[in-house]
């Protein structure tokens, strides 16, 4: 499993099922999202369909102009079929700005819907998803996929309704003017429609592909251009080949882009080659008969523009195949992430924790992050009210994944996990999550003022409780200095501020949350000796009357701790006090031998 940086193998967290592109099923569901907009849709086709019969009066007043105006030396019947070559194509024009206008509208409007259910499916995930698929690729389908939406509308839904209603109306006039002619004009189409699937397939082809290509580019960028990873870059002197990365890249998307827009040229050519045919029939059938006195010039002449009419819209219809699987590319990767299973869900008749004691239970609790490799096996233990409880043991243990099954960023495989009394899984989100609060060691705050950073835990927090909460945490005075104080940015991921303002500001969060069970993972040994005392002072704030469960990095850590767990390969293989976990002789024994002794020689840090 591994996503990364640096070309890493990136494992999907979930291959979606592959469907048919056009089936029934398929369309009722691209439907749903277009049903709330019916209304604007209806006026949408009765715009084309307005702006399809305004079109077709252009060339029957071309037809008088040529057999009676001029012929019969009408200037005042010139004039007014002048005035309307005019007047009609401006309103038709219009019409089509109101229908564009209707159209976006829609486009936007279902842009919208789908985009806030898609961030909603992603908010719903579990850590699994977002350790295993990267962050541009996320961004990606919410962005780039979803805003592709906006060209279905505008310019294939519409598209294919417009060409059916003017090759309707268009076939109705001509067959009307000259019913021979019109059939020897039509009989050449159906030459358009035998290669059109197969385009169609190549093109879908290379539409998903390019719109995969484009995912990693953005998850590439997204990458490398970000605050950590920029300074990746920098601090490994990989500018020029990040850069080369990037141009091998970009030339892939280049070059997809070319061949998605070369695929069926030459049978496009070939379209138009035949359509030249059709004009070319009526001149040379409909002279003869003009010559013969059975037909006007001006009826050839509206004949032929007609056939203008006919092909364009008719060749479009033969490659609406093309453009409708195009279309299922796009809506098929966005259904890819709206199908995601929601692997932490809020069961129905949920309850919610009202008052809660913080007594929280691991029950035979088995686990394991990939099938048939336990990272938890038969762990048991409990927290009582109040106590502290530190998890100590060697790497890869399993005291992370322990504190997020008390989260429930994950379920438990097997037993249960149980906050007083009730399994985790039967409480709401909304009240576990303000139950249970953490403070990880890697903090993140987002790019935002400092006060706002803090409100995140608390939206309601008046001004004072900010303060009370940054005083109780040792960082009020380091936030009044700068430059506009709880009003400065502290920018991307917090990087304006030192580690240890970070983890106070952190620390003054959870204090506004004021949960009552706390997950800890200390990460006080990388900072100085004067930040790690002023961390460690606004921890003893924070730890003081709360459930804790603490990954312990610090040797004053242990030695508060009413109880600590200390856990080898998944299993808890050793409990008790400092006291007595070091008579017994055990794996802590030798850990505090080996880490916390030396540790508390030095700085008085201790490893994980």
């Amino acid at each position: 499993m591994g996503h990364g940086f640096g070309g890493f193998t990136r494992v999907r967290y979930d291959e979606p099922p592959p469907g048919a592109s056009l089936s029934r099923s398929a369309l009722l569901r691209i439907a749903r999202y277009f049903r709330p907009y019916r209304q604007e849709a209806a006026w949408i086709t009765l715009c084309i369909l307005a702006a399809s019969v305004l079109g077709l009066v252009p060339p029957l007043l071309v037809r008088d102009v040529i057999d009676r105006a001029i012929p019969n030396g009408d200037v005042r019947t010139l004039v007014r079929l002048v005035a309307l070559m005019i007047a009609v194509p401006a309103v038709a024009g219009l019409i089509g700005v109101l229908q564009n206008w209707l159209a976006v509208r829609v486009g936007q409007a279902v842009m919208f819907d789908i985009r806030n259910e898609m961030y909603g499916k992603l908010l719903s995930q579990s850590l699994r998803f977002y350790t295993n698929t990267k962050s541009g690729e996320i961004l990606s389908r919410l962005q780039s996929d979803v805003g592709g939406i906006q060209g279905v509308v505008t310019g294939t839904l519409v598209a294919v309704v417009t060409n059916v209603l003017v090759v309707v109306t268009t076939l109705i006039v001509i067959f009307g003017i000259n019913w021979p002619l019109s059939l020897l004009a039509i009989g050449i189409l159906p030459v358009f429609i035998l290669p059109t699937r197969r385009v169609g397939q190549i093109r879908k082809k290379i539409s998903k592909e390019t719109q995969e290509k484009v995912a990693e580019l953005t998850a590439f960028v997204q990458e490398t251009l970000s605050v950590s990873g920029h300074l990746m870059v920098r601090l490994f002197g990989m500018q020029k080949a990040e850069a080369r990365r990037f141009h091998e890249k970009s030339d892939e998307v280049r070059r997809l882009n070319l061949r998605q827009n070369l695929v069926g040229r030459w049978f496009f050519f070939f379209l138009m080659l035949f359509a030249s045919v059709g004009p070319a029939l009526i001149w040379g059938y409909g002279g003869w008969l003009a010559i013969q006195g059975a037909l006007t010039v001006g009826t050839i002449v509206a004949l032929v523009a007609y056939l203008g009419r006919l092909y364009g819209p008719a060749s479009s219809l033969v490659n609406v195949h093309v453009d409708l699987m195009t279309a299922a590319s796009l809506f098929e990767r966005i259904f890819d992430y709206l199908d995601l299973p929601q692997e932490i869900a809020e069961r129905p008749g949920a309850v919610a924790l009202a008052e809660p004691r913080g007594h929280l239970r691991f029950d035979a609790v088995d686990f394991a992050y990939d099938p048939g490799v336990n990272v938890l096996s038969g762990v048991t233990f409990e927290a009582r009210p109040g106590e502290l409880v530190a998890l100590v043991g060697p790497s890869g243990g399993g005291k992370s994944t322990i504190t997020y099954l008390a989260a429930r960023l994950y379920d438990p495989a097997g037993g249960a996990v149980t906050i007083d009394g009730v399994d985790v899984r039967d409480v709401t989100l909304d009240s576990l999550a303000a139950t249970v609060g953490s403070v990880t060691q890697e903090t993140f705050l987002f790019h935002a003022t400092v006060a706002e950073n803090l409100r995140y835990a608390k939206p309601e927090a008046s001004d004072e409780e900010l303060e009370a909460a940054a005083r109780q945490a040792q960082i009020h005075d380091v936030i009044a200095r700068l430059p506009q104080g709880y009003a400065t940015v502290v920018g991307e991921r917090g990087y304006k501020l030192s580690g240890g303002e970070k983890q106070r500001i952190a620390i003054a969060r959870i204090i506004l949350e004021n949960p009552r069970i706390l997950i800890l993972d200390e990460a006080t040994s990388s900072l100085d000796a004067h930040s790690e005392a002023l961390v460690q002072e606004a921890l003893a704030t924070l730890l003081a009357g709360r459930t804790s469960l603490v990954i312990a990095h610090r040797l004053s850590t242990i030695l508060a701790a009413d109880r600590i767990l200390v856990l080898e390969r998944g299993r808890i293989v050793e409990s008790g006090t400092h006291a007595e976990l070091l008579a017994r002789g055990g794996l802590y024994s030798r850990l505090y031998e080996q880490q916390f002794r030396h540790g508390r020689e030095r700085t008085g840090a201790v490893g994980d």
